[in-house]
Parts: structure tokens; sequence; C-alpha cells
């Protein structure tokens, strides 16, 4: 490479990083907040020499506060990074949907952002002391098991100089905390408060009444002019916030199993093919939004398809948030559809049932079939068959040995290639050998229940409780000893032909298009009181790859 060419790749390379270091991002704390509140609007720059931006298109629609900057030095992978963050609080001078427009930050702009203004809220209860404690929940009257949300909000009109803001567990829910507090300004009675918004995420478990203590705030603030005279400038500040009283309802007789209470429930194609080619993948991308429960409640999705291809899911992607006083959830997740065969292919979207608690009723969520146009793919089966001809003589160029991938004879790239995966076959022939030698068969009573392997039976319950299929399998694979490889190699060792029954409707689910709920009753009842292991097992372990796609 010449000299020339190594300065530009340098320079190249240089620019990129200066890019990257140097990239400019703003955005709100809140995307909605009520008239009389504040928003924070965040700018974050790479521009160590940047000053602070020019504010001034946003006083047409926003009075403005608390203007802060501050620069943060990191190393990162080896690297140097200066960071400086500028913020200020916007008060909305009216309701509606306003926009933060954009703004120069050194040699950058920033993007413009939205902010969705309501009508100002009505003044808490307990306005008009120095602090105090308002709670909201978003259900009065929610079921059993449905997600609640809870907010707790600290108003204080003096300087804060230290506190803890807490609440106790109600009994018969479980309560966790969301995300990180919000912080922000409100103004009440022409007072100016400071607020601190806990979220919290309830959940009942048995119907009746609930009782929700009431939240707790102890701390110390900036005291007044007798406070400075005569002590030590500081003053106590202490609150409590009411009691709050939930009727919650059972779960209605017509409700669909498995129970999932929500608002809304909504489904969409995020990626849908029209076409297809026989023995290679399409992508069928499928996104589920619920308002008003967490990843945990949600059931698996699932695409089924007939004989005529095979399905392989991935792991779901999760996005969890907190939107008006209660948990969201988007679930998003990836299926690899492999035709068998040319022709029409119809694809069965999962249908999720579930129970409206603004309407008290049973609905369903689902989405139209897929229908794939399947042509033959290049070598396949369906391939037309290539037509019978004379040999002609070779040529000079076609005696070299043709390699798929390599456009000219074998040279350097081939060889290189070839002995790549000779290597590869000695180094896995070796791993296989130390497995043999390392792991003997073990062997178990057949009526041992006891668990073994490496994990338990509570890691068993805790993957029926929150997990999916695969973490099922993943359970009962590992608690065989040693463990197993697959589910083959579980099936071998269970005693139990229940149980290997059970594991059958898990492989279908899973890679076969059988039913997922149905896969999941039927384990949980076989496994009730854990696997049955034969007398002893051997396992095999072929030393090819599997045809088909492991599950692990």
């Amino acid at each position: 490479m010449s000299r020339t060419a190594r300065i530009a790749i340098t320079l190249s390379l240089l620019l990129c990083a200066f890019a990257t270091q140097a990239q400019t991002r703003a955005w709100l704390d809140r995307s909605r907040v009520a008239l009389g509140e504040t928003a924070t609007l965040n700018i974050e720059t790479g521009q160590a020499s940047a000053d602070a931006p020019d504010y001034s298109a946003l006083m047409k629609d926003f009075d403005l506060s608390g203007n802060t900057s501050s620069r943060q030095f990191e190393m990162a992978n080896g690297q140097s990074r200066m960071r400086v963050l500028f913020a200020v609080a916007l008060q909305p001078k009216r309701e509606g949907l306003l926009t933060v427009p954009a703004l120069t930050v050194g040699t950058q702009r920033t993007q413009p952002l939205t902010l969705s203004v309501t009508a100002a809220a009505a003044a808490p209860a307990r306005a008009g002391g120095a602090v105090f404690i308002e709670t909201e929940v978003d259900d009065e009257e929610p079921y059993v098991q449905q997600a609640v949300g809870l907010v707790m909000r600290l108003y204080y009109a003096v300087p804060l100089l230290s506190g803890q803001l807490e609440m106790d567990t109600p009994d018969g829910a479980s309560m966790q905390r969301v995300g990180e507090d919000l912080q922000y300004a409100r103004e009440i009675q022409g007072r100016r408060y400071n607020v601190v918004e806990r979220r919290m995420l309830l959940i009942p478990e048995r119907s009746g009444t609930l009782t929700i203590p009431g939240a707790r705030f102890n701390g110390r603030g900036a005291g007044g002019f007798f406070d400075e005279v005569f002590g030590d400038g500081q003053r106590e500040l202490r609150a409590n916030g009411p009691p709050r009283l939930l009727k919650v309802q059972a779960t209605p007789s017509n409700a669909p199993q498995p129970w999932l209470p929500l608002r809304d429930l909504r489904l969409r194609y995020v990626a849908m093919p029209q076409r297809a080619r026989s023995g290679e993948a399409a992508t069928v991308v499928i996104e589920a939004v619920a308002d008003g429960a967490t990843a945990t409640q949600m059931p698996e999705m699932q695409l089924t398809v007939g004989d005529g291809a095979q399905v392989f899911a991935e792991p779901a992607q999760n996005d969890e948030s907190f939107v008006n006083g209660r948990p969201q959830v988007k679930i998003t997740r990836r299926f690899s559809v492999v035709p068998a065969r040319a022709g029409r292919l119809t694809l069965d979207a999962p249908r999720l049932a579930w129970w409206d608690v603004r309407s008290d009723s049973a609905r369903t969520a689902g989405l139209p079939p897929l229908v794939l146009d399947v042509t033959p793919g290049i070598g396949g089966a369906n391939a037309p068959a290539p037509s019978a001809a004379a040999p002609a003589p070779a040529s000079a160029e076609q005696r070299w040995v043709r390699i798929p991938g390599v456009q000219g004879g074998v040279g350097v790239w081939a060889v290189t290639t070839v002995v790549f995966a000779l290597l590869w076959l000695l180094t896995l022939a070796w791993g296989l050998h130390r497995r043999h030698a390392g792991h003997p068969p073990a062997a178990t009573s057949p009526t041992a229940l006891a668990d073994s392997g490496g994990k338990s039976r509570s890691d068993l319950k805790r993957a029926f409780d929150a997990g999916d299929l695969g973490d099922i399998g993943d359970a009962l694979r590992a608690m065989a000893s040693p463990p197993a490889a697959d589910l083959d190699a579980l099936l071998q060792r269970l005693d139990d032909p229940v149980q290997r029954d059970a594991v059958e409707q898990l492989r279908r689910a899973r890679w076969g298009g059988g039913d997922p709920a149905a896969a999941r009753v039927a384990l949980r009842e076989a496994f009730r009181q854990g696997p049955v292991w034969r007398d002893a097992v051997s396992e095999s372990i072929s030393p090819l790859p599997p045809l088909y796609p492991q599950s692990r």
C-alpha cells in the first residue's frame, strides 16, 4: 500500500472518530405535561468548545428557567471523550401540541421535538403547605393480577437539603419501583412548587378491599430568618400522604385463559413478505403493544404453518414504559420462515385473548393470515433439472477445480479455506473426545424425583412462571446429570411417558407449529413433582452438526 493511501485511510478514520465524538442530540424528560408544569430540555454534544445554545427561539411558547450546563470527561475503549450537557426548564404558555424548534449548538443543529400540553390539573387537596404528598392510582377497581400504575408526588416550596420518600408494600399485593424519579416544577394557587414524581407498579394478589399505606417524607430544608439567627439555618420537613383503598375484583368466570387484564392490545406486521423461495428463509416481524401490562405478563407470540414450511422464532424484544400513569409494553418478535416447496404458503398469525378492563368484556387481538407465493429455489428440489448435453472438451481454464464463491481457480484463498475447514474439524473431534472422557454417563433411580444437574426445581418453577418455552426446555435439560445436550437426549433420559409426551409438545410448539399454551399447561402438569429419570442413560453425541436447529 502506498504512503498516500495510508495517509488517506488514517485521515478518514480520524474524521469518522471526530464525527462520532462531536455528535449532538436533544431530548425532553417528559413528552406530556399539564399547563403550569415544566419539562426539562436536555442537549448533549461532544463539541468541547461549544457555547450554550441561543434559547431565544423558545420564548414564543415557553417561559424559561433553571438554565444549567455541565462538562464531563471520560475514557472509553482507549479513547478520550468530552461530553457537554445543557439543560433548561420549559414552562408552556398554552395548551396543545407545541414544537421545540431546532437549536444551534456549535457547528451543529438539534432535531425539533414535540411536547403535548394538557389543561391545568386540579390543585391537590393538601396544597398550601411548604411540603405535602399526593398519591394517584390509574384504576380504583382493578382485577386480580391486573397491573396498576401508582404515582406518588412530593411537593416542596422551600429549598430541599436532604430527605427520604418511602411507602410500605400493602398486604395482599406486590409493588415495585419503575424507572427513575422525575423532577419538575408546578405552579399551584400562585405558589411555585418543585415536584419529585415516583412511579410504582402494583399488582393485587387477591380480591376484596386493598389498603395502600400512605407515603411518608422526612427531610431537611433551608430555613427562614429566625432559623438562620437562632439555629443552623435549616428546618425539619415532614409530610404524610393519605392511605388509598382499592376494590379488587375477582377473575370473571367467562374470562379467557391465560388471564390477561388490559386496557388495550394491538398487533401489527412490521415486516410481511409477499414472496419467498423454497429452501430460503423469509423474515416476518410481528409487534404487539399492550396498555396496562409488563413483559412478564404477556403470553408468547407464535407464527404457525402447516407441513409446507418450518418456522424458527427468535427471542422477543421487549420495550417497557410508563405512560399516563400505568405500564405499557411493546413486544417485537422476528420469525424466519423456510418453505419446503414451491406454491402458495399460508401463515397463521398469533391470536391473543385478553380481558378489556374498561368494558368488562372478553376480546381477542389477531392479524389476518399471511399468504406467500413460493417460487422454486436455486438448486432446490423444485428447481428445473438441467438439460443433458454432450460433454465439451475442457479448456485450460475449465480444468481448474471450481469452488462456490471463488471466481477463479484454486488459488491462495481457496487453499486457505480448505485448510481452515480441516483444522475446524480436528478441533471439533478433539472437543468431543474430551467431552466423552470428562462426562461419564450417570445412573439415577427411575423413581428419583429429587433435583439434579445444574438447576433445581425452583429454577424450573421460575421458568414456568416468568420464562418462555425455550427457558423451560433449558431448565429441564440442566436438571439432568450430566446436562442433556438437546431435547432428544432429554427424551432418552426421561422414564415417565407423560413427561416425554409433554416434551414432544414443547418441541412441536417451538419448531413444528404446535400450540404453545397447551404445551405450557402439559409441561407444568407433567413436571409438577419434578422429572423422573431412567436407571442409566448413555447420551450419544453425533460428530456432525444437527440437520435442524436444536432447542436450547
